[in-house]
């Protein structure tokens, strides 16, 4: 596998195309540790960051690899990790202390089957994972969910982009399913500006005053202080970077709500419906945090049900139902691990929800 840079379309696995656009996204240091179903990510960096002559560590563990990422990031570089689901669990004290230092650390975090080991078939049951995070306190992780081969490569570069925008750690969330399959997908020159931090970054207090870069404030009330800060960004975050895909809302009695390979169902389920009489349209989350709440508060106002579609025993329809309020009804169709409902099975549950 080689990182190139080329308008004609590649036949590429998920993981490989996420890794190609993190180098080419510029990824200065790779550090992690192998897990199914994301080892390709490491197997590409491995050789590929040796090439270039940049920084690729195999880690001794996830603990390792999510604070060598962290150190790395403190001195202003690109950096990242990848694992899955149960590993992805182990880094969670880590990521608090990334949000609270505002390091953008970028996480490839490619789901599993769980709880606990649990088993190498996709899943979606790390959603509350990755938009509610596991470490201690008040923080908020960017998450980017994509659905095809080509969003794996483009949101990767988004990833960097907005980790570095807003000193954030930001994590795209794929599945097993993505991570493992093939589709045609172009590489094209990063799209975004990068960014200055030559204001934070750490390297030696050469000609200027020390900058200190940590999460402990000994006193509560600058912990208040500084919390506030952390959550007014938070909302500037949510009002600019907030993104979904709509298709055939606009006279809509129902829409589905799906992320990830599972909208991909979703879709073909909507347009039998289509074919069928029943006007049935999609809302997909591109950015799960931010959330498109806004968007289904309008949309709730003028359809008569909202169904969640997810691989997991229903996590993202908490969030569908805070975004509604009540005003319709809310309703899940789920499978808990695998690969996600057929349109088939979709169309059917639909038909007997209503």
């Amino acid at each position: 596998m080689t990182a190139t840079i080329t308008d004609k379309k590649v036949l590429m696995k998920g993981n490989y195309a996420i890794a190609n656009a993190a180098v080419l996204a510029g990824c200065q240091c790779y550090f992690g540790y192998p897990i199914t179903p994301q080892s390709e990510i490491g197997e590409f960096m491995s050789g590929k960051m040796q090439e270039l002559g940049r920084a690729y560590v195999s880690a001794e563990s996830e603990l390792a690899a999510i604070n060598m990422t962290i150190g790395a990031c403190s001195t202003g570089v690109k950096a990242m990790t990848s694992s899955s689901s149960c590993a992805v669990a182990l880094m969670q004290e880590g990521l608090s202390y990334a949000a609270s230092d505002q390091l953008p650390v970028v996480l490839i975090s490619v789901m599993r089957g769980g709880p606990g080991l649990g088993n190498i078939y996709p899943s979606q049951g790390d959603y509350f994972q990755a938009t509610r995070g596991g470490g201690n306190g008040d923080y908020k992780l960017i998450v980017l969910a994509p659905s095809t081969v080509q969003e794996c490569a483009d949101l990767t570069y988004k990833a960097f982009y907005l980790a570095q925008k807003y000193r954030n750690p930001t994590v795209l969330l794929a599945d097993g399913l993505l991570g493992q399959m093939m589709e045609p997908v172009q590489f094209k020159e990063y799209p975004y500006p990068e960014i200055d931090n030559s204001d934070w970054k750490l390297t030696g207090a050469k000609g200027r005053d020390a900058r200190i870069i940590r999460s402990y404030a000994p006193l509560a009330d600058n912990q208040c202080v500084y919390l506030e800060k952390l959550f007014a960004k938070y909302k500037q975050i949510e009002e600019n970077e907030t993104e979904w895909e709509e298709i055939g809302t606009e006279d809509a009695d129902i829409v589905l709500v799906s992320f990830g390979s599972t909208a991909r169902n979703a879709k073909t389920a909507a347009k039998i419906c289509r074919q069928r009489g029943l006007k049935v349209g999609i809302l997909r989350p591109i950015t799960l945090f931010p959330f498109p709440t806004k968007r289904l508060q309008e949309l709730s106002a003028k359809v008569k049900m909202i169904i969640s579609v997810e691989v997991n025993m229903g996590q993202m329809i908490q969030d569908v139902k805070l975004a509604v309020n009540g005003k319709v009804p809310v309703r899940l169709i789920k499978k808990p691990v695998g690969a996600p409902p057929s349109p088939e099975e979709i169309v059917s549950q639909i038909e007997e929800l209503i």
